[in-house]
Order: C-alpha cells, then sequence, then structure tokens
C-alpha cells in the first residue's frame, strides 16, 4: 500500500497563502496521479488538482486555476499545493490522494473514483 501524510495546513486571512504537503511512503512506485481534493461538513469532496508523476502535467479545479499551484518532488515522494489569494470558500479539510493506476484518461484525474490511497487530512481555514 501507499501512505499519505499531509501537512501545512492552518489558520489564514483571506487573501493569504499556504503551502501544503504530501509525503509518500510505502509502494510508491505503483503511483501513477497524485491529486488533492477538499471537503467540508455538508458538501462532497471536490477535485482540487492533480498532477502526473512521470512528466508532472497538472490539472485544476475552475474555482482555483491561478490561484493553487500543484508540484512535486520525485526524489522526496513528495507533492505540494501552493495556496494563493485564498478566500473563506478555500475553507476545507485538504485531502491528499495517490492512485496506483497507469494509462488513465486526463479526465479520470478529476474523479475520486481513480484514486485508492488517502491521506489523514489537513484543516485550512480562510477567515474573511
Amino acid at each position: 500500500q501507499v501512505q499519505l501524510v499531509e501537512s501545512g495546513g492552518g489558520l489564514v486571512q483571506a487573501g493569504g497563502s499556504l503551502r501544503l504537503s504530501c509525503a509518500a511512503s510505502g509502494r510508491t512506485s505503483s503511483t501513477s496521479v497524485m491529486g488533492w481534493f477538499r471537503h467540508t461538513p455538508g458538501k462532497e469532496r471536490e477535485f482540487v488538482a492533480a498532477i502526473r508523476w512521470s512528466g508532472g502535467s497538472t490539472y485544476y479545479a475552475d474555482s482555483v486555476k491561478g490561484r493553487f499551484t500543484i508540484s512535486r518532488d520525485n526524489d522526496k515522494n513528495t507533492v505540494y499545493l501552493q495556496m494563493n489569494s485564498l478566500k473563506p470558500e478555500d475553507t476545507a479539510v485538504y485531502y491528499c490522494a495517490a492512485s496506483p493506476r497507469f494509462g488513465l484518461s486526463r479526465s479520470a484525474y478529476y474523479t475520486d473514483r481513480v484514486y485508492s490511497y488517502w491521506g489523514q487530512g489537513t484543516q485550512v481555514t480562510v477567515s474573511s
């Protein structure tokens, strides 16, 4: 299995920035795509961003495009989510996820169904 540990969450004011980290361990060689999702009470878990380990192609939800940046350090088996211009509606628990599936279509990265491994989540709170 793959184990994921998120860190970097916290409380920030609107317009501020945070950088989340996701450290992967275990059978990381089986990982194809890493993604970030977020969840708030009463809402469905939603896609935020994804990145391919090989090549580093990135994908973003429209709601965060231009504000968030996903990146990875393959040597450290770590994925990052740089969040700028944060808004109160960005408040959520952010989860890192990994998919062991190769050959996925790009559209599949946007759905949580293809991700098999999930971290415990890190709280991000943005105040007005």
